[in-house]
């Protein structure tokens, strides 16, 4: 009885490695696929049936998207983008999180409520009212508008809040007898603690800010301002479109993403497993 139960615990493991296993592999597909059209002409892009390895690769065309479009200024700006309002968001929801978590206050889990339900608005409802504003202040075609929009999140101040309720309120209390100022607690208490919790955040707010496509498109008019997800429209014209060189410029953009995600993944694991702990 007990061989079998063992055979059958093997078996149930195996079969769930290979269900992972295709999952990754269909989730991968798309990406190889495009890596395999960045070496081809565009004519053989949607060739069918398909050519995994070209038979003569075209490294070319990753030469040729830095001398077709600005591709280097795209990715400036993209990069200080996404670096500023990551920095920012950590920042103002690291804060706001540590209020609504540690600090007693009227009004504190009302607050909390109206400020997180925001997140069920989607951001078609209220672009318009933001670019007037935006517009109004002279901020229209500038990096500015983006960050200022972009610079608070309530799903931050969310995750970073579940994340500090898992950590006792002693030591604060502690840290507070000792004469530590409410400050000195968040930078030498709780962001140490928290760096789970912080991984996370950056690794969402980096890559959702690295393919942000609406907000640039909206604000940003001038070639020298934009994003490398608005520039690879350039490489679209009115009668035909460069593929070959869209998945070439494609697979640059996302090394970033990559990098940013393999530098933190350990703490973003542990940072989704453990901010729900306590609610």
């Amino acid at each position: 009885m007990v061989g079998t139960n063992k055979g059958v615990k093997i078996g149930v493991k195996v079969l769930a490695y290979i269900i992972l296993f295709i999952v990754v592999l269909c989730m991968l597909v798309p990406y190889l696929w495009m890596f395999s059209s960045s070496l081809k002409l565009n004519k053989d892009v949607f060739a069918f049936p398909m050519q995994w390895i070209p038979e003569s690769p075209r490294w070319s065309n990753y030469e040729d998207i830095w001398t077709k479009i600005p591709l280097g200024t795209f990715i400036y700006n993209t990069a200080k983008l996404s670096v500023i309002v990551t920095v920012l968001q950590i920042l103002t929801s690291s804060f706001a999180a540590y209020a609504f978590s540690k600090l007693n206050f009227t009004g504190k889990h009302a607050l909390f409520l109206g400020y997180i339900a925001t997140i069920a608005i989607p951001w078609q409802a209220y672009m318009v009212p933001q670019f007037i504003m935006m517009r109004s202040m002279g901020l229209n075609n500038t990096h500015l508008a983006i960050i200022l929009l972009q610079a608070f999140s309530a799903f931050g101040v969310f995750l970073m809040r579940q994340f500090y309720q898992s950590i006792p309120d002693e030591l604060c209390e502690a840290a507070r007898i000792d004469g530590l100022s409410e400050y000195g607690i968040w930078a030498r208490i709780m962001v140490p603690l928290s760096k789970p919790a912080l991984s996370t955040l950056t690794i969402f707010t980096f890559v959702s800010t690295w393919n942000d496509f609406l907000g640039p498109m909206i604000y940003l008019t001038k070639t020298e301002l934009k994003t490398i997800q608005i520039g690879l429209r350039m490489f679209i014209s009115q009668y035909s479109a460069e593929y070959g060189l869209i998945m070439a410029a494609s697979v640059i953009s996302i090394i970033p993403v990559l990098i940013v995600f393999l530098v933190l993944q350990k703490n973003f694991v542990q940072g989704v497993a453990s901010s729900g702990i306590k609610g």
